[in-house]
């Protein structure tokens, strides 16, 4: 018994290269790489905005309750927006020193709150009343996670059917009667405009709020790419023979 099994290990091991090589050449016979895309131009449905303050204080106990103080009031005017996000961004706290004997000045601190909102007016409303003690640093517009998952899957779709006809005309033009799919890679990529705004923005006084601004969101591109190999091969007729 154990020779036999090994007379067939030893068979096998033989014949195993001759099988693989020949795999082998089959797959790599007649292979083109291709690409194709799909595109599409998308309208921006979320806005996204960082605003910021910044205060020194000699004291750092009082320099953070003044920090926490803005806070607490920019969350108390937020609760009048339910529908707008609102998030505590960073915030930091470190020393200044005196440039010529690198004694310690003052404290400085900063804090940031995040938006986010697919109503742009009520976002602009809330961003014009936190201007009163806030700074605006950036605001700027992309296209939702639910909205760009669903364009993204259209898009594949699309995307494979380019593939699908350039494979066929590469095969046609090779004078080939089909071709096999050897590997497919779909990759997606975004392109989402530069903020609108950037920079500190001036900080308007209480007696002197902000105008809510009238928000032109734009577009984004989304795209798709599909990429892989496939292999041309011919269709062979096989002829009964008639005895």
């Amino acid at each position: 018994m154990r020779s036999l099994a090994l007379a067939t290990l030893m068979l096998g091991a033989s014949l195993s290269p001759t099988i693989f090589a020949h795999e082998a050449d089959t797959l790599n016979y007649n292979l083109v790489n291709l690409q194709a895309d799909a595109s599409r131009q998308v309208a921006n449905d979320e806005m996204r905005a960082v605003l910021y303050i910044e205060k020194s204080h000699k004291q750092p106990a009082e320099l953070s309750n003044q920090i926490n103080q803005l806070m607490n009031q920019a969350q108390s005017i937020a609760r009048k927006y339910p529908q707008v996000k609102v998030e505590t961004g960073t915030q930091s706290t470190y020393p200044v020193y005196d440039n010529d004997n690198q004694k310690l000045k003052e404290w400085r601190a900063r804090a940031e709150i995040q938006i986010e909102s697919k109503d742009f007016k009520a976002a602009s409303q809330l961003i014009s009343e936190l201007q009163q003690s806030f700074q605006t640093q950036s605001i700027n517009f992309t296209v939702s996670d639910d909205q760009r998952k669903k364009v993204e899957n259209e898009l594949m779709v699309e995307a494979s059917k380019n593939f699908q006809q350039r494979a066929l005309a590469i095969s046609q033009a090779w004078n080939k009667s089909q071709y096999t799919l050897v590997n497919l890679n779909l990759n997606t990529s975004n392109y989402f405009p530069q903020p609108m705004m950037r920079g500190g923005m001036a900080k308007f006084s209480m007696a002197e709020a902000a105008p809510a601004q009238d928000m032109a969101a734009g577009e984004s591109k989304i795209m798709v790419n599909a990429n892989g190999s496939i292999q041309l091969v011919v269709l062979r007729l096989k002829c009964n023979s008639v005895v």
